[in-house]
């Protein structure tokens, strides 16, 4: 913000203060632009003055900054004597490390770099007959050689700690530090976007206390109290993003949606054989209740895989439907879509058949809208919409097109959530009269703090109770390469299963015969040390039916193929005409085939932990056991297959998100992938800081309830307005 020529001192470009070439680098190699931006920029560890850092596990390849003392230091000649290099040995009392300097460069160092010298080193670790180093590291010395008294420059920068700043090989931690100081005065101009009765009530240090604490402590303290009142800052004006956006929906109108009795919910509740489980029926309250008022419902529905969402979801549709409206299901993929369409009608019966013959007196019409139908049946489906004919319609991205429209769409329900981007979503719920209410689903279990973060617009109904009749999962990790009979038997399950009556899915990571997309050919660090691509459905199916399998109905279901070639494999696999599918990903969710009871995962090691147990999730959906093999060849000791074993350990969705966060790190919450911007989170982690996270949604709810423009709150507006650049307020906006 600029006023009267004006800039306020954190909004300073660098190039002013740091000059043109260093400002150049900051901001190419660190998103870094002006003075706010490099005070945000904060240590990634600390040194202690007098305990050198560890260097017991150095990362390879990877660009590092170490703080060590000089053990060794020769010269060595090679190439006849025509070449001469300079190894310096460091040790910081975990181990030691190499450096290697060449030619001309070797003078300098070789005068710096004497056996007792401490240094700060930064370079990237290779390793050379078995032993890490540094070649041509950039070095800064620690202890300045003068005949004066000998300052520690440490001081200048920490008292007893030594920041080590997030670098690159082009701006090393120490020039970053120097570039810090040279704008630390400006942090005793910072904002505080906390309310002064907040931050007095939970203890916390000013921001430019706080800012001057994250760079320079002089002690551990100094660095927790900086941390701590940091984390508030993001957790609060975040959760203040997010009140905004709850609070601006409670003032758009809608049209309420109350069920009316002996209609069509009614009808289709006296068909049911069985009751809905109590945390069906307390979910279903919370989302009618939400239905039933005059602003748009906007309300996430997550639970574990096969608790019964979809049933919740269509009841929901239902009452929408009783009171005059329609209600539109959004599926990711036309596998899905087919699915629910099957699965909705089947379940409604003649309540599916409104207008038709044999329809009964309360019907409505379901009609299936995907970008893959004949040009007469996608018609009539459009006219079904406009006229109102059709109460429910469950489609693919097709329904976001302009050309559909609706004659009173009620409710938007969007299935696996995660699959669309914001933009999607938005433009189906701008398809009402006045906005629709919006039910969001996912089975992907959500830790608490994320759903708070991540999805914190959205009020969270959490279906945690799995109904009567499902049956447990027994899973269990297959060590290819260590036991080779352990893969053998594997398969043996598999027939066991199919003489049993059953059926069996085998989940490959690749199609073949290169029809994979780009994120198939992606290779993780762990392929590269395999060599070995990964499996694929169509050889996997070949090799099995010809082998360990064979004499069994084996079919391939993939994304690639064409959409009635999957939906006729599909219903085959749901009448029992196949015993097993070799399929991808593609039936990740929704797919419900009781009979199935067994699954095989191959090369499960590529596959995340939250989609491993959605993959599991297919099995044990009936009276009969499930059981899930998850096959690698990874060794042991690997991380992946530490994943694995996490995985088989629990079938606890929660536990193993929580899990796969853990492993993932959280990105920005506001979406980094889909907005493009750096993260806004730089100390605080959804999964450790749950409690501050709570108390700042508690807070924020408070403080926008009183003042939703923020107008007593200058300093919280303008952080507010930093954090929500254009493309993250669009984000929000549309969410």
């Amino acid at each position: 913000m600029v006023c009267n020529g004006f800039v306020p001192a954190l909004e300073e470009p660098l190039k002013k203060v740091l000059g043109p070439a260093t400002a150049k680098v900051m901001a190419e190699h660190l998103d870094l632009h002006t003075v706010g931006d490099l005070l945000h920029h904060y240590p990634r560890r600390y040194a202690e003055r007098g305990e050198l850092t560890t260097m017991s596990d150095l990362p390879l390849d990877e660009h590092v900054t170490v703080v060590a003392q000089v053990a060794t230091a020769r010269v060595l000649k090679f190439n006849n004597g025509r070449g001469q290099r300079l190894e310096v040995t460091i040790t910081d009392g975990s181990g030691q490390l190499q450096l290697v300097f060449f030619g001309r460069g070797i003078h300098k160092p070789h005068k710096d770099l004497l056996p007792g010298t401490r240094a700060m080193f930064a370079g990237k670790v290779s390793a050379f007959n078995r032993k890490l180093q540094l070649a041509h590291p950039a070095y800064e010395l620690l202890r300045k050689d003068s005949e004066t008294e000998a300052t520690d420059t440490v001081e200048s920068w920490a008292g007893a700690l030594l920041p080590i700043y997030p670098a690159t090989a082009k701006l090393e931690s120490w020039k970053i530090a120097k570039a810090v100081d040279a704008v630390l005065p400006s942090a005793q101009d910072a904002e505080d976007p906390l309310p002064p009765s907040l931050r007095r009530g939970r203890g916390l240090v000013t921001l430019p206390e706080a800012l001057l604490k994250i760079h320079r402590p002089h002690t551990k303290d100094d660095v927790a109290e900086a941390k701590d009142r940091l984390k508030w800052d993001e957790a609060f004006v975040l959760q203040v993003a997010l009140a905004r956006r709850r609070f601006a929906e409670t003032q758009l109108p809608a049209v309420a949606r109350r069920p009316v009795p002996d209609g069509l919910l009614d009808a289709f509740d006296a068909k049911l054989p069985f009751t809905l489980t109590d945390g069906q029926q307390r979910v279903t309250k919370e989302i009618f209740d939400d239905l039933a008022t005059e602003h748009p419902m906007h309300r996430l529905l997550q639970g574990e895989v096969g608790s019964g969402k979809t049933m919740v979801a269509l009841r929901a549709m239902l009452a929408v439907v009783d009171a005059g409206g329609q209600a539109a299901m959004l599926a990711p993929t036309e596998v899905l879509a087919q699915q629910h369409h099957r699965s909705i009608t089947e379940m409604m019966g003649e309540l599916a058949e409104g207008g038709m013959l044999g329809g009964a007196e309360r019907a409505t019409k379901v009609v299936l809208l995907t970008g893959s139908m004949g040009t007469a049946a996608r018609r009539q489906a459009l006219l079904d919409l406009v006229t109102g004919e059709a109460g429910l319609v469950i489609g693919t991205h097709a329904l976001i097109e302009d050309k559909v429209q609706f004659h009173d769409l009620g409710l938007v329900v969007v299935d696996e959530q995660h699959r669309f981007g914001v933009e999607q979503r938005d433009a189906l719920r701008g398809k009402g009269k006045q906005p629709p209410h919006l039910l969001v689903m996912t089975a992907t279990p959500i830790p608490r703090t994320v759903a708070m973060t991540v999805f914190g617009d959205l009020e969270t109904s959490v279906l945690d109770q799995l109904p009567a009749g499902r049956s447990p999962i027994a899973t269990h990790v297959v060590p290819a390469a260590d036991k080779p009979h352990f893969l053998a038997r594997a398969w043996e399950r598999v027939r066991e299963e199919v003489e049993n009556g059953h059926q069996a899915y085998v989940v490959c990571p690749r199609i073949g015969d290169d029809l994979d997309d780009k994120a198939a050919k992606k290779k993780s660090a762990e392929d590269e040390a395999e060599k070995r691509p990964p499996l694929a459905v169509v050889e996997v199916a070949g090799q099995l039916s010809a082998g360990p399998l064979s004499g069994l109905r084996v079919e391939v279901l993939h994304g690639r193929m064409a959409p009635d070639d999957k939906d006729a494999v599909m219903r085959r696999f749901a009448a029992g005409e196949v015993d097993v599918l070799v399929a991808t990903t593609v039936i990740e969710v929704g797919v419900n085939v009781p009979n199935a009871t067994a699954m095989v995962i191959m090369d499960a090691d590529r596959f995340g932990v939250s989609q491993l147990h959605q993959l599991r999730g297919r099995v044990g959906r009936g009276s009969a056991p499930g059981l899930c093999l998850l096959v690698s060849e990874m060794p042991e000791a690997s991380p992946a297959r530490a994943r694995l074993g996490a995985v088989a350990a629990t079938l606890d969705g929660f536990e193993l998100s929580r899990i796969d966060l853990e492993q993932r790190r959280e990105g920005d919450v506001l979406g980094q992938a889909q907005s493009g911007v750096r993260s806004s989170l730089r100390v605080l982690a959804v999964i450790e800081d749950e409690e501050v996270i709570a108390q700042a949604r508690e807070e924020a709810v408070t403080i926008v309830a009183r003042d939703p423009e923020l107008d007593r709150l200058p300093a919280l507006r303008t952080a507010l307005d930093a954090l929500l650049d254009k493309d993250r307020e669009e984000y929000l906006d549309k969410g």
